[in-house]
């Protein structure tokens, strides 16, 4: 009896050691199934947690490409202003025809390049590239002049899809659940595979008031969350249509709740063009001191309103409310910002604006306090991934205002700093819900505030840190806001990151290979 005891011990022990991988935990929402592939706990109504993977350079799972030098711009002694030389240089090879679905690249020779103005990429398939030496990048942009932005990327003639709000078809799921692939129509015959569609959420009257967002005032005024029949857009593709049914290539990054929405959820096509297949790479870029509130600030980093472009290896010295992305398949890889002039005012910068959809943060660092490391803007339908990303200062991380949804934060560190999934209330203009289907995966951090808007989940898994109970801002009494989903508290989970080991079940292990891991 003792021998059969100790034997049933042994392999329950045996059973934990495995599915903890080696003193970790497994996650109820995520976790290795019997064949070794991930299984996701799912809601009554289907909702799960999605597959990030789809976040990056040309949907994920595909190298940064090395582009061929076509100009070479050096330093000139008595040269005090080198934006027109390298504006010029860009320009010659934007008017390059295009081999293999790019121009070429501009490469900054080692040295120091003053610039009084932006320069700016406006064409398809062109790169600017700086100098590295030995693992050191030698190319530095040094701001001055009057207010603008270090380096943009975007096309000048059209930067946004439009969206034919008359032409599109109805949605007949009374529920649509987060991460889903597909939904169900009206009638799907004007869809073929391929196509770049979007999905029209309608704000109504009854939603605000489901979201408890009718009833904030300030000062006296009525503050507005989001106004009521306004849109909610999430851009998608086609990956195929059976009958009625249109089945998509990445998942939705929002559930559509009909007894809110009504019959008003609408499926059309997208028109329109962004700038593709653009990048910065290996660049130093350096602004003057800033010790002011951001909202007089003169000098920015970087700009990309783009699809499938791309920055990596940069560091950003001194710049306000850093880089600002929109658009779509955007790989951010090794971008630093180091603020060490402190920013003043109560209102904060948002270093990082990752405010498009498929955008990946991969390796990259904020160093700097009274700042937000990372804020995403109103109406933001993800993915948006941060890995193995490492912010120092006292700043935090979070949706910064009126419902932005399906963000990752996985394997970041924040030792001074916090991770807000968060109602933001009043604050600002009537921010409200400003996070939604987020998740934070085996990260560490000072502080922890993860809260469920209704209806809604948020997730934190296999995270350290303190755990915040709040009410909503300027609320002196009454409950907390309600608690997100948290679990494996203070001990990581396995898989070590969801969003590699996603990756890998979707496209192999060459496509973890091809992003560098």
């Amino acid at each position: 009896m003792r021998n059969s005891i100790y034997r049933m011990v042994f392999l329950l022990a045996v059973t934990v050691f495995v599915l903890c991988g080696y003193g970790q935990q497994v996650s109820r929402w995520v976790f290795p199934s019997d064949d070794g592939k991930l299984s996701y706990l799912t809601t009554e109504r289907g909702d799960r947690i999605m597959d990030f993977s789809h976040a990056g350079y040309e949907g994920g799972g595909v190298a940064l490409p090395k582009v061929k030098t076509e100009k070479v711009v050096s330093p000139v002694r008595g040269v005090t202003d080198y934006t027109t030389v390298i504006q010029k240089a860009i320009d010659e090879v934007s008017a390059l025809p295009m081999k293999n679905g790019f121009r070429g690249a501009v490469l900054l020779s080692a040295g120091e390049y003053p610039c009084n103005g932006s320069i700016q990429i406006s064409a398809d398939g062109v790169v600017l590239r700086g100098t590295v030496v030995n693992g050191e990048k030698k190319s530095i942009i040094r701001m001055g002049g009057e207010k603008h932005t270090a380096i943009v990327l975007r096309n000048t003639n059209t930067t946004r899809p439009s969206f034919d709000m008359g032409a599109g078809v109805k949605v007949t799921d009374s529920y649509v659940p987060f991460g889903t692939y597909q939904l169900h129509v009206t009638d799907a015959s004007s869809f073929k595979p391929g196509d770049i569609i979007f999905i029209s959420k309608p704000v109504t009257k009854k939603w605000v008031e489901y979201m408890h967002m009718d009833d904030m005032w300030r000062d006296g005024k009525h503050q507005t969350w989001l106004a009521v029949d306004s849109k909610l857009i999430t851009e998608r593709t086609v990956q195929q249509v059976e009958g009625n049914t249109i089945i998509l290539k990445e998942p939705l990054a929002d559930a559509f709740d009909m007894r809110f929405t009504s019959d008003e959820t609408i499926v059309g096509h997208a028109n329109g063009s962004r700038l593709r297949h653009a990048g910065v790479e290996d660049l130093v870029i350096v602004s003057p001191d800033q010790a002011v509130n951001h909202t007089v600030a003169k000098y920015y980093g970087l700009r990309i309103n783009g699809e499938d472009c791309w920055a990596q290896n940069l560091d950003l010295y001194e710049t306000m409310e850093s880089v600002g992305v929109s658009g779509k398949r955007i790989t951010l890889r090794k971008v630093n910002v180091i603020r060490n002039a402190l920013h003043q005012g109560s209102s904060k910068p948002a270093e990082f604006a990752p405010n498009g959809t498929q955008v990946l943060l991969d390796q990259c660092s904020v160093k700097g306090d009274n700042i937000w490391f990372v804020g995403v803007g109103a109406r933001i339908m993800g993915p948006i991934v941060m890995l193995n990303c490492r912010f120092l200062g006292n700043g935090r991380v979070e949706g910064h205002q009126r419902w932005s949804t399906a963000f990752l934060f996985d394997n970041c560190e924040l030792p001074e700093g916090g991770i807000d999934f968060i109602n933001r209330g009043e604050m600002g203009s009537g921010h409200g819900w400003g996070t939604a289907w987020a998740v934070a995966w085996n990260c560490d951090a000072k502080i922890l505030i993860n809260q469920n808007p209704p209806g809604t989940l948020n997730w934190m898994i296999g995270c350290k840190g303190k755990r915040v109970l709040q009410r909503r801002p300027f609320a002196k009494e009454g409950p907390m806001l309600p608690e997100g989903e948290y679990d494996c508290c203070d001990t990581p989970v396995t898989p070590q990151s969801l969003y590699l080991t996603q990756l890998q079940e979707r496209l192999g292990k060459e496509a973890v290979r091809a992003i560098g891991y």
